[in-house]
């Protein structure tokens, strides 16, 4: 299988989500190998912090949800290949914050959508703003997505609006559960 390098960017980053269940499963995915060398994990959220405080801070939630002990090496690696990007989520204009940290290569680009549904519009708005919403875009959309069918539906046309249907990947971590923390097993089953 080949390791395709992306930018890998999780809006919301700082969130219980991500910390509990996205970190851990990076963790994971480094210690196996299976991240390209080059592959950079951009880590999006409102809270004033350097980058020196936000890999302490990944740190920290890595000793917390890891179950098992920590590989001090993995955790070196995965820290040098992550980054942060404060964005107020509803500013179109600090989107091109990213912009400067991903230097708009021509690679895949994966947004993990790490947030409440109703930030997903101002998300897709500020990407497509700054020019980052190209083929090689793709979004993850993570949550029960809505309250209901219809504010599904509004959510799923919004983000239709800026991406492309083979670029949109939904998982709903309650319905698909036991699926996505098994997903490294079906991919070599």
């Amino acid at each position: 299988m080949e390791k395709r390098s992306c930018d890998f960017i999780i809006f919301g980053i700082m969130g219980d989500l991500a910390q509990r269940k996205l970190l851990p499963s990076l963790y994971q995915l480094e210690k196996a190998g299976m991240l390209n060398y080059d592959t950079r994990i951009i880590g999006v959220a409102r809270h004033e912090l350097d980058q020196d405080a936000f890999q302490e801070e990944m740190l920290k939630k890595l000793e917390k949800f890891v179950d098992e002990p920590l590989d001090p090496e993995v955790v070196e690696q995965l820290l040098a290949r992550m980054q942060y990007v404060l964005i107020n989520l509803d500013r179109p204009e600090q989107y091109n914050r990213l912009c400067r940290v991903t230097n708009q290569q021509c690679r895949v680009m994966v947004n993990y959508f790490s947030v409440a549904p109703s930030l997903f519009g101002d998300i897709c708005t500020g990407l497509y703003h700054a020019g980052l919403i190209t083929p090689e875009t793709r979004v993850v959309l993570e949550k029960p997505i809505g309250r209901n069918l219809i504010s599904s539906r509004q959510i799923n046309d919004l983000v239709a609006r800026f991406f492309q249907e083979n670029q949109i990947y939904r998982i709903d971590h309650y319905l698909g559960k036991e699926t996505v923390m098994n997903l490294l097993a079906l991919r070599f089953a």
